[in-house]
């Protein structure tokens, strides 16, 4: 009996074969070999069809985000349904996740109304998944939620619930710095979300990510706002910041990599800016001037807290100012990109593309060329600088 030409997979022209050609015990050695290759078993003896990627993919994991609406959600979101992960996004208010319902095929983003201090809705959010992502977290409280109530307290109810339902995977998002005794309140309440997660769920994973940068950021936007005018420590904290998307990419990796579990993973760039050296960056890019006053952190606390409950749209707030004085440390036993083989791109190849919204109408509206200037252009071929 001839062989087939062409297989969907190596091996299997060997089990065509005539059984007279091939002994049996031959043919269960070459069957063992290759069944199940496409089926990968969990931690909890669940089977998951892996799949080769792409949109409309059908089979692979499922993933919880919480927090999905925010800065990182959203590309974390977009990376895993556009490989073929079915996505379920916990959301409070409907307008904030329109955008994610693009991300993935039909039927592969899903949402689940949820609220933090609402338990059995955080348990219906996460008991069909195989990994659950906490991205949630605020920089400034509100009238509804303290940093305790968000980043201690909402941390311990979603751990629960992933104990419950023995969930798999859990990668808990903190932030640097974060440490239970820091002595600012933002980074003290990250540093006891950590230790309530690996109290609970001792296979956490945790990710420390240094201050992202992009097209929605808080942190280049804030510097290119004309409203950026008051600073506290000169402009003298130093960071290390990272692309999201750098970020997002790491985030992906730890679902298929089972060595990350209870792992801590510090995401960082590979450059040292103080606020300073950013804000010479951006005034660069943006063509733009700024002067800032600087206030004494006795004046610029007591000030924000009183514009927060004046204005109805967000300002810095007293944790915001708090955390100016204190710079970025690296933790040298956590495991950094390198572990998950990313290289970190630069922040200054990129901040022309996330900045130049914030130029003035007069470099774009430039006069034709001329005929000189056109004869001038013909003789140089143009190519980008990065081919």
């Amino acid at each position: 009996m001839a062989l087939p030409r062409h297989c969907a997979r190596s091996g299997a022209a060997l089990t065509a074969q005539s059984p007279y050609v091939l002994s049996l015990s031959t043919v269960s050695k070459v069957g063992r070999r290759y069944i199940n290759q496409d089926v990968r078993i969990t931690r909890t003896g669940k089977p998951i069809l892996t799949v080769s990627g792409g949109r409309s993919s059908l089979g692979g994991y499922t993933a919880t985000v919480f927090g999905a609406t925010g800065f990182l959600g959203r590309y974390i979101v977009n990376r895993l349904a556009r490989s073929g992960c079915t996505v379920v996004v916990p959301y409070r208010e409907e307008m904030t996740k329109r955008h994610l319902k693009v991300a993935g095929d039909l039927g592969r983003v899903i949402f689940i109304e949820m609220d933090l201090r609402n338990t059995p809705s955080i348990e219906e959010s996460v008991r069909h998944s195989d990994i659950v992502y906490n991205l949630i977290g605020r920089d400034y409280p509100t009238k509804n939620f303290s940093l305790q109530d968000v980043h201690v307290e909402g941390t311990e109810r979603i751990v629960e619930a992933v104990a419950k339902y023995d969930i798999d995977r859990y990668v808990h998002v903190s932030s640097y710095n974060a440490h239970p005794e820091h002595p600012a309140e933002f980074f003290r309440t990250k540093g006891l979300g950590e230790r309530v997660a690996r109290e609970i769920y001792p296979e956490t994973t945790i990710v420390r990510p240094a201050p992202m940068f992009g097209f929605e950021d808080r942190l280049l936007n804030r510097l290119a706002n004309a409203a950026n005018v008051i600073t506290s420590n000169h402009l003298q904290e130093v960071i290390r910041p990272v692309h999201v998307i750098d970020v997002a990419s790491g985030l992906e990796n730890m679902l298929h990599d089972d060595t990350t579990t209870a792992q801590t993973f510090e995401l960082y760039g590979p450059t040292e800016y103080s606020m300073r050296e950013l804000n010479e960056i951006v005034e660069k890019e943006t063509l733009k001037k700024r002067r800032h006053i600087n206030l004494p952190e006795k004046i610029a606390r007591p000030l924000f807290k009183y514009l927060n409950k004046a204005l109805w749209w967000p300002v810095r707030s007293e944790p915001e100012v708090e955390r100016e004085f204190y710079n970025q440390v690296v933790d040298e036993n956590a495991k950094t990109f390198r572990d998950l083989e990313i290289e970190p791109v630069e922040l200054n190849t990129l901040t022309y593309q996330y900045l130049k919204g914030y130029r003035s109408e007069a470099y774009y509206d430039l006069p034709p060329m001329t005929e000189k200037e056109r004869r001038e252009e013909k003789k140089y071929l143009h190519v980008l600088d990065d081919q």
